[in-house]
């Protein structure tokens, strides 16, 4: 007979089945299976479960490091000199006020990538090595120089290791998912991305190179030398020339103001590289070492934070098919709810096995639960109520073609239009196009490049700069009137005779020529130099990271004779200035390095920053160190750590004011 510890055992191993397996997906580059939010609130339900009845089922994911991200990634395996293992975490400050009790504590970010290892053995790098289980990982030594943030010799000649996270970022994601045309084969995210990449063999380290992962250290795990100090630590390593995690020395009393400081900078969309989360840590590392080891966690290693999700219950209206350059994604289109601070009223339901797995039923006879993952992006992790079934449109709601399922390795069903030439295909490249990192239409949305797309007023990229021939319909169109139309059109004519080479390079959505690697080749060749190289058959895999693979799919790219004729007429229509390569250029910083942090006021934002210093000769580094010769620091008496690192090394630190009255504007 079975008894009521029977059912509880059963419900538990179901739970573990449940997590493991989601977790597996997560890691290990399938789709995804359940939200954050839901294995979360699983794992919560199964840590109660097990401190109630004392039980703990074999495989239970509250006591192991998971390992499914490194099953697929090449080479030996070997243990670690020091186990990396896993941190508690919490989603309420109170527990971080009580864990740092009275002493001083860094906050740093809970970086959403791949841990690595890394060994120093007199000045050179000898080991790196993946996590795995924390006790044995997988040695990617092989990859030393296709991966940035850290350097491949230092200055000191004893034994250290440095723990920190492989991370790809946002921008350059999308840019790596838009050169792939199948959309059973696009990443769904950073960290799968990260995953896939380092899993590539020897053979492939170009493409690893091109993806560019950086390393972001977060600690110093052992050094010969005695250093105590977490924070003074980590300032070392940024002296060696490691990409560090940004931190902020802190306690109990402030955590509270703290933490609702750097969770403002993921809410306000400012973070570029992806984040799960905070971490804290004692700066005093001899009294982090003492700690035991409970489960898979140090107990005094750190303390992560990750955010509570706030959840809303609202009503599915509709389910929009949006058809992209790949697939038709279907989107809640639901009653406005208040999430985060903003009002939300729409979010991607990804593709057809989601809408299956969620138990989404018939429009507006659906109830369903929205959060805001990780901050930022709406996501559906529920339905509470459901009657009916959503019907998957048997056309193509743009161009009214057939639509087709097409099914996954891994199972995912996606649904696509089959006509090759269907003008809603090409949206998500308009929106590029028009995209602050492209020509910078301000105001024109992809909701509204629907529209024109729809009515036949753009099929290319120059049609854009020719809508004034449709000011009288596009004043009738909904959202539009006379003076957002005029607004519009003097947005466009600005774009048109204020770009540069850079954000037209970027615009034009040539496969893995993102703002980056425009940015080398105007770099390289200058402007018209780059269009002289191009007609000159030029390799730009010379070019310092654009390498062959990028070299080539420009020279595809200019083959194709639609895309030739679009590039060709658009030099005719927009006005780009001549640049010189950057080897003659000439500006006000030319030479120096900046470091820029904090709020910036005269410039819209940090980015417009760092392409004046760029356009005017001068390079922006991520940290301060000894090559560093300005900070600017809207707050220069700050306790930040940068403000204290220029302190320490003598690099003057100026306010945006003072940086104008210097180098201009």
């Amino acid at each position: 007979m079975e008894t009521k510890l029977d059912t509880v055992q059963e419900k538990m191993q179901n739970l573990i089945t449940r997590l493991n397996e989601a977790s597996e997906a997560y890691y290990g580059g399938k789709d995804e299976i359940m939200s954050n939010y839901e294995w979360d609130a699983m794992f919560d339900e199964l840590s109660r479960m097990e401190a109630e009845t004392g039980i703990i089922l074999p495989g239970s994911p509250t006591q192991k490091v998971n390992t499914a991200q490194y099953d697929n990634i090449a080479g030996a395996k070997e243990p670690h000199e020091f186990p990396a293992l896993s941190l508690a975490k919490t989603k309420k400050v109170e527990d971080l006020q009580e864990w740092a009790g009275d002493r001083p504590v860094w906050l740093s970010w809970k970086l959403d990538g791949l841990t690595l290892v890394l060994t120093y053995d007199r000045g050179s790098l000898t080991k790196i090595l993946t996590r795995g289980n924390g006790t044995i990982g997988t040695n990617i030594t092989f990859m030393k120089e296709a991966i940035g943030g850290f350097p491949l010799a230092v200055s000191y000649r004893g034994h250290m290791v440095v723990r920190g996270e492989a991370t790809i970022s946002y921008p350059d994601f999308e840019t790596i998912n838009a050169t792939i045309s199948d959309p059973l084969e696009k990443y769904a995210n950073p960290r799968n991305l990260a995953a896939g990449t380092l899993g590539l063999d020897e053979k492939r380290l170009e493409e690893v190179k091109q993806r560019r992962v950086v390393f972001r250290a977060f600690t110093l795990v052992h050094i010969d030398d005695e250093i105590l100090s977490w924070g003074e630590r980590m300032n070392y390593l940024d002296e060696l020339g490691f990409t560090t995690v940004d931190r902020e020395l802190t306690n109990a009393a402030k955590l509270p103001e703290t933490v609702s400081k750097w969770t403002k900078a993921v809410e306000e969309g400012k973070m570029e590289i992806p984040v799960d989360g905070l971490v804290i840590s004692y700066d005093d590392t001899a009294f982090a070492s003492t700690g035991s080891i409970t489960g898979h966690h140090a107990t005094r290693a750190g303390f992560a934070f990750k955010w509570q999700d706030e959840v809303a219950l609202t009503t599915l209206r509709h389910i929009e098919w949006s058809c992209g350059a790949t697939t038709i994604t279907p989107v809640a289109i639901f009653d406005p709810v208040q999430l985060e601070g903003t009002t939300v009223s729409r979010a991607s339901l990804v593709n057809l096995s989601e809408l299956d797995r969620l138990g989404i039923g018939a429009n507006d006879e659906t109830e369903i639960q929205v959060i805001k993952a990780n901050k930022i992006i709406p996501k559906v992790v529920g339905v509470t109520k459901a009657l009916g079934k959503y019907e998957i449109p048997q056309f193509c709601p743009a161009c009214g073609a057939p639509t087709a399922e097409v099914e996954g390795v891994s199972g995912s069903r996606t649904l696509k239009c089959e006509n090759p030439r269907c003008p809603a295909k090409n949206l998500k490249k308009f929106e590029r196009f028009v995209s602050k990192v492209g020509m910078d239409i301000d105001g024109l949305s992809i909701e509204s490049m629907r529209d024109f797309v729809a009515a036949g007023f753009v099929h290319q990229f120059a049609d854009i700069f020719k809508l004034n021939r449709y000011t009288a319909e596009i004043q009738e169109m909904e959202g539009f009137g006379q003076k957002s139309c005029e607004n519009l059109m003097a947005a466009i004519e600005n774009s048109r005779v204020r770009t540069d080479a850079v954000h037209f390079l970027t615009a034009l959505c040539i496969p893995q020529i993102g703002l980056d690697a425009a940015k080398r080749l105007v770099g390289a060749y200058g402007w018209p130099g780059f269009i002289d190289a191009l007609e000159a058959n030029t390799s730009f895999a010379e070019v310092d990271g654009i390498g062959p693979e990028r070299s080539k799919a420009i020279y595809e790219w200019m083959d194709d004779a639609d895309n030739k004729a679009t590039f060709h007429e658009l030099l005719t229509i927009l006005q780009i200035p001549s640049v010189a390569p950057a080897e003659t250029a000439s500006g006000t910083c030319v030479g120096l390095t900046f470091v820029i942090t904090g709020d910036v006021h005269s410039f819209k934002n940090r980015d417009e920053f760092k392409a004046y210093v760029e356009a005017n000769g001068g390079k922006v580094a991520g940290s301060v160190s000894k090559k560093t010769d300005f900070l600017v620091n809207n707050d220069p008496t700050s306790g930040s750590s940068k403000n204290k690192k220029a302190a320490e090394l003598g690099v003057p630190i100026l306010s945006e004011e003072e940086f104008i009255a210097r180098f201009g504007k």
